[in-house]
């Protein structure tokens, strides 16, 4: 067996570079930045996809909407009789459905008033952070809050009545224009 000198090796080598270079330079376009170097091609575009509609109809999930609703409207409520209880240890406020469901208790020129005032608006707030934590898109967070809204207005309506007070209509807008503002800024903060 005989063993290739070290100057083979090295002419084999020069082979192979002058080889795999003459190779790289068979491109027939031509180089127009000024380099002897060349530069790859990028790869050919694919034709468009029809999958736009695929994709929507992949995002639009009717169960998952109608479980974010419920679920965003029962921890409302529950948060909102959360709060409610507090007050009752706090402000010795008595606990009643009504405090939800009816404007007999939300006055804005009462200091009693603020009481169910500031336990709307907070509800508003810790909404504004399930709508992050649920819903997870801020451009969502209008049409979730604004159902919240219409859902709570026809409970309110069941069960005492159609709302009928200037301070009721003041405090449940602010906090639903509060819950949109503020979840979609969690929403985006949570996306990054």
């Amino acid at each position: 067996v005989i063993e290739p000198t070290s100057a083979d090796t090295m002419a084999s080598q020069r082979s192979n570079i002058a080889t795999n270079t003459a190779s790289s330079n068979s491109n027939p376009l031509p180089n127009f930045n000024g380099s002897n170097r060349s530069t790859p091609l990028p790869p050919p575009l694919s034709p468009p996809s029809h999958s736009s509609s695929a994709t929507a109809a992949a995002q639009f999930n009717p169960r998952l909407i109608l479980s974010q609703i419920i679920s965003l409207q029962s921890f409302h409520y529950v948060v909102l009789g959360f709060i409610f209880q507090i007050n009752h240890v706090m402000f010795a406020t008595s606990i009643t459905m009504d405090r939800i469901f009816t404007a007999k208790f939300l006055d804005i020129w009462s200091a009693m008033g603020w009481i169910d005032n500031a336990a709307v608006l907070m509800s508003s707030f810790i909404g504004s952070l399930l709508l992050a934590l649920i819903v997870e898109k801020s451009k969502k967070c209008l049409d979730f809050s604004v159902t919240l809204f219409l859902i709570h207005i026809v409970l309110c309506s069941i069960y005492g009545g159609f709302p009928s007070t200037w301070d009721w209509w003041i405090i449940h807008i602010l906090g639903m224009i509060m819950m949109v503002v503020l979840g979609e800024y969690f929403c985006s903060k949570r996306e990054l």
